[in-house]
Formats: structure tokens, C-alpha cells, sequence
């Protein structure tokens, strides 16, 4: 069996919906296509397809297998371009998953600018805050915001992310600015669900050491973006990332406070798994991302301009 041939079959028959549509586009006998079929399930010891008399329908397995297969077909593809001209243009698709404000706030215009710069790259995008399965899910790459545990996949860090203690005007005016980090137990507080602990914001105390104060959130949300229009409403006091809040801090409508205190360290980072061939187009793209992002962030300027309240 020609592993390469019957995985360019199966991948085929999914797109054309049926062993007569691949065997035309393929350009070979519907015979032959039902021949590799055969072969590559059997050699994989699995059903692809649930067969009935008018339709072949994707088993799960079926499914998860056209998912790697499209990969490796646009990696031989890549490579072949790569091969034969000595500027091979990259080529393919990327999946790529990402932290919704991240991604709509910072990563929507870099990925306009790097088609524009390989215009025959397919994107498919997931902006969603959960953390995906990178290998059951089929993702070439996602981006995340962490301290980052021992992994298995490979991480490339892209930018740092400081955390940044805000309120609105009116807020402060109303219920006073916190001289202290304990003193935010007593403040009404937002918080992020997808936190570790919601209810303790972490930090690095004079001595250099970790500490944490425990909050009482009046509100929770698993969006960043949610959590800053409340806060600019004056709902409470917010503990974000400045890449989310930056726009705001630069118009007045939030105010950085506790500007000495050290809020638990995060970095944005590439991750993907640790295969033995990373794709041209992967590889291209995390070193895209690294040298947009490299030195000091732009949302960081708005500290510079803007000295924060104690």
C-alpha cells in the first residue's frame, strides 16, 4: 500500500463526498480509490466511513484522521514548493487558537499583516479563552497567557504581559483609593473566572516574596474586555492585563493604582507540540509573532505618558 497515495484518497473522498467525486478529481478509476480505502483501514485496523447506499459519513475516527491528514498533505505540498524553487512561497493552513481579547485586541491585525506577506497561507482562527487541546483539538499553534507549568508541548515566549491594578475616576471618588494590597479586601472587586484561585490576586510583597490578598468579587467573568467596561463604569476595582486595559488608562477612564506593588509575572507564548518536522509555515509564523512583539509592548506606553496613582 502507498501510505501517501491512499491518505490522498481518503482526503479526497471527505472533500467530494463520495469514491466517484475523488476517483474525478484524482484522476484515476473509482476502483482504485475503493481499493485505497480499503487498504488504509485495514491497515489501520479502524471504519473511516459509515457507508449507506446514498451517503459516506465521517466515523469520529474517520474525522479525527482528516484533521491530521489535510496537515500533512499541505506539509509535503510545502515541501515540494520549498524544493523546487529556490524562494519557495509559503503554503497551506494554519490553525491557530487564542485568547479572545488577545486575539481581537492584538492578533487580529498581525495575522492581516502576515497574509499579506504569504498570501497563499489559509487561516483558521478560534478566538476563545478556554485552553484547548492542542493535539486532540488539531491545532498547529495557540497562543497563551500564563506562568507556564512543565509541558510537553514547546513554548516560544512572544511578549511579556504586566497586570495592572485599575479603577474608574468616579469609582475612586466614591469608595477611596487602596494604599495597601490587603486593603483590597475591603474593596468591591472584579475578577476573571479562569484564574487558578479567582478569589486571591498574587503579588510580590517588599521583601520580594510571594503573597496574595484575598478578595471578595462582586463580579466574575471569563472575558477580560467584559471585566474593563465594568470597571470603567465604576463597578469595582480591576487586576487585568495591560493589553486589555491600555486603550483605557490612555483616554482617563481607569486609573493604574499601587503602581509599586509586583502582580504575579505572565508572558504571551507560542505553544505548539513537539513533533520531529515543524511545518515551514508554523515555524514562520511563531518567528513573525516573536519579532512583532519583541522589546517593549506598545500597550506599555501608556505608563510611560501617564504616571499611575498610589
Amino acid at each position: 500500500m502507498d501510505r501517501f497515495e491512499a491518505l490522498e484518497s481518503f482526503v479526497r473522498v471527505v472533500e467530494a463526498g463520495s469514491i466517484s467525486g475523488a476517483a474525478d478529481r484524482l484522476g484515476v478509476a473509482k476502483s482504485a480509490v475503493s481499493r485505497r480505502l480499503a487498504d488504509l483501514e485495514q491497515h489501520l485496523g479502524v471504519q473511516l466511513f459509515r457507508r449507506t447506499t446514498r451517503r459516506m459519513d465521517l466515523t469520529d475516527t474517520g474525522r479525527s484522521l482528516y484533521e491530521r491528514a489535510l496537515r500533512l498533505l499541505a506539509d509535503w505540498q510545502e515541501t515540494e514548493q520549498a524544493v523546487s524553487s529556490e524562494h519557495g512561497a509559503l503554503s497551506g493552513s494554519l490553525r491557530v487558537a487564542a485568547p479572545l481579547s488577545f486575539g481581537l485586541l492584538h492578533l487580529s491585525d498581525a495575522v492581516t499583516d502576515f497574509l499579506a506577506l504569504h498570501p497563499q497561507i489559509r487561516f483558521d482562527l478560534d478566538f476563545n479563552d478556554r485552553q484547548v487541546d492542542i493535539l486532540q483539538e488539531s491545532f498547529d499553534v495557540a497562543i497563551r497567557i500564563a506562568d507556564l507549568e512543565d509541558s510537553t508541548l514547546i513554548a516560544r515566549r512572544i511578549a511579556p504581559v504586566r497586570l495592572v491594578l485599575t479603577g474608574s475616576p468616579a469609582y475612586l471618588q466614591a469608595h477611596g483609593t487602596p494604599q495597601s494590597p490587603q486593603a483590597l479586601s475591603t474593596h468591591r472587586c472584579l475578577t476573571y473566572t479562569h484564574l487558578a484561585d479567582p478569589g486571591a490576586w498574587r503579588y510580590l510583597d517588599a521583601q520580594g516574596q510571594p503573597a496574595q490578598v484575598r478578595i471578595q468579587p462582586v463580579l466574575q467573568a471569563n472575558n477580560g474586555d467584559f471585566l474593563r467596561r465594568a470597571a470603567v463604569q465604576g463597578l469595582g476595582l480591576s487586576l487585568q492585563p495591560l493589553f486589555i486595559c491600555y486603550r483605557s488608562i490612555e483616554k482617563g477612564e481607569l486609573v493604574p493604582l499601587l503602581s509599586d506593588c509586583h502582580w504575579q509575572h505572565l508572558n504571551a507564548f507560542a505553544v505548539y507540540p513537539q513533533t520531529r518536522h515543524l511545518s515551514q509555515r508554523v515555524r514562520a509564523f511563531v518567528e513573525f509573532l516573536q519579532a512583532r512583539f519583541a522589546g517593549v509592548p506598545y500597550w506599555e506606553r501608556c505608563l510611560e505618558s501617564k504616571p499611575p496613582s498610589r
